[in-house]
């Protein structure tokens, strides 16, 4: 199943929250922090 990347998702993680590993395994993303949002306006780092 594709998912359409629509403005408002994390172009990092697609907007699922979280990114595949290499390795194996998935951790949060490191852009959204999870939400799945890309929330450039209320970015801390």
């Amino acid at each position: 199943m594709t998912k359409t990347l629509t403005m408002n998702d994390c172009p990092y993680c697609e907007g699922h929250g979280y990114v595949q590993l290499l390795l194996g395994g998935s951790e949060t993303c490191y852009s959204c922090q999870g939400t799945g949002s890309d929330g450039e306006e209320d970015d801390d780092h």
